[in-house]
């Protein structure tokens, strides 16, 4: 019996939370405005509009809908298309479980400021980095990522969406009314909606928002798949996936108009990465009336949206192993939470006192635009090919019961046309040496070249097929 047979949601709307949840994350809150700061403001809506539903959208259906379908783990749903295919699935659940490793690391940061602005602590971003406290932070957002995914689909991962997704929206919405009576709210809304044209011929504009939307919406990551796997056979999926990616933007959007109105008002920069979020807001907020408040409120959602997203990971992964391993949920859960504790040392060392790096960039950087940038575009196209060329588009109508010519269109993006961009994104990336700050989760401070890209990625994928192939010899 499928590991997934048990565990449903409990209904369409908690599934829509779940998913919004995963989607919304740091991504829409610190790095979509910082983006947009960068590529030239309103500009930037434009290609990401279209990389949101043109491309995002197509492959969110597609993952869910197979989810749906196969009702199993992203191993197990590669495994039946093809037996060899099984390779490609732990390769997916691996990207993300590196990618989770360091996403957990800033989550941790999250919830380290939340508490700093709660408790009156007035530690800045240097100050904390320089310490051993983001070690700290950082195992207890492993452990509290671990407790939230034991309790299961419904007494875990539902309750925690449905009491924290609603907050996100809510407490950002009431800080975008409170940002309207600052003096850089009218500057801070022309920066946002008025598109300057002339800036949408950079083809480094279009590629920092394909992959700000791959990133956000969390598709082609088995994450749509693994959710998809517990949603029930009468809900709509496309219907689903228009609302998941609404909510998404309007977040993202409620984000600038809470983040840029701040930084307007106080002459701040609007181009800083992460910088914006740890040492520019903190900094701003000092200076609002009752601004105390404004900070905890906007580090509490800054941490529940991140929380979200990890909780979301980790998932993945632990219903993969607990199907391919036939264990229970929570020793499943221990021994993923032992290793990503251990996993997680190594890039949260990067931004401690210890100052981990390699030459002279911290490895969470690394990973960062190895595994998060290039290893996501890879894991995405590989997910488009595998379910479009080796199952039939019938199987894709039947779930989502329509044979309309939007049904025809989605498929045909996602057969041909996604991942054929995705590829295209990372052979130019590997090739030119094309720098993308824009397209890693942290807004990096470095680029690494292509040489070193193209052979950390390397590293890393080799590292994880060697190991797959052991896991899976001793299985046997």
């Amino acid at each position: 019996m499928s590991a997934h047979s048990m565990e449903r949601w409990s209904s369409h709307f908690t599934f829509i939370l779940a998913a919004v949840g995963a989607a919304v994350g740091i991504g829409n809150i610190w790095r979509f405005p910082a983006l947009l700061g960068q590529n030239g403001g309103g500009a930037y809506l434009v290609p990401y509009v279209i990389a949101v539903f043109v491309f995002g959208l197509p492959l969110m259906v597609l993952e869910i809908t197979v989810g749906r379908h196969f009702r199993s783990s992203v191993v197990s749903s590669f495994k039946a298309l093809r037996a060899e295919f099984r390779i490609a699935g732990w390769l997916l659940v691996a990207i993300l479980f590196l990618i989770l490793s360091y996403y957990i690391v800033i989550t941790g940061w999250t919830l380290a400021y939340a508490v700093f602005f709660a408790t009156g602590d007035e530690t800045t971003f240097s100050g904390f980095t320089g310490s051993y406290l983001p070690l700290l932070y950082g195992a207890l957002a492993v452990v509290l990522t671990g407790i939230v995914v034991a309790l299961g689909v419904r007494q875990g991962i539902e309750r925690v969406s449905v009491l924290m997704v609603p907050f996100i929206v809510i407490i950002l919405a009431i800080l975008a009314l409170v940002c309207t009576t600052l003096s850089g709210f009218g500057t801070a809304v022309s920066f946002l909606f008025t598109p300057d044209f002339s800036v949408l011929t950079r083809a480094e504009l279009w590629v920092a928002a394909f992959g700000q939307a791959f990133f956000s919406l969390s598709v082609g990551e088995g994450i749509l798949l693994t959710y998809g796997a517990y949603m029930a056979k009468d809900q709509d999926i496309p219907r689903a996936g228009l609302v998941i990616c609404i909510a998404d933007l309007a977040v993202a959007l409620l984000a600038g108009l809470v983040i840029f109105p701040v930084v307007f008002s106080f002459g701040l920069s609007p181009t800083a990465g992460t910088e914006l979020a740890f040492t520019t807001l903190p900094l701003a907020f000092s200076l609002l009336p009752a601004g105390h408040l404004f900070a905890v409120a906007f580090f509490v959602v800054l941490f529940f949206a991140a929380f979200t997203s990890s909780v979301s990971m980790l998932e993945v992964a632990v219903s993969s192993v607990q199907e391919a391993a036939g264990w229970g949920r929570r020793g499943t859960v221990a021994v993923l939470t032992a290793i990503l504790l251990l996993v997680s040392l190594v890039p949260a060392l990067s931004f401690s006192a210890m100052n981990l790096n390699l030459y002279g960039i911290p490895v969470l950087d690394i990973m960062d635009e190895t595994i998060g940038t290039l290893g996501l575009h890879l894991a995405a196209a590989i997910l488009a090919i595998a379910f479009t060329w080796f199952l039939p588009r019938g199987v894709f109508e039947a779930e989502i019961g329509r044979d309309s010519s939007l049904t025809r269109l989605a498929f045909f993006l996602c057969k041909y046309v996604i991942p054929t961009v995705l590829l295209i994104t990372i052979g130019i990336h590997l090739i030119a040496g094309f720098e993308m700050p824009d397209a890693t989760y942290i807004a990096g401070r470095h680029f690494l070249g292509a040489w070193l890209q193209s052979g950390g990625l390397a590293t890393f994928l080799l590292g994880i097929l060697v190991l797959t192939l052991i896991a899976d010899r001793v299985r046997r």
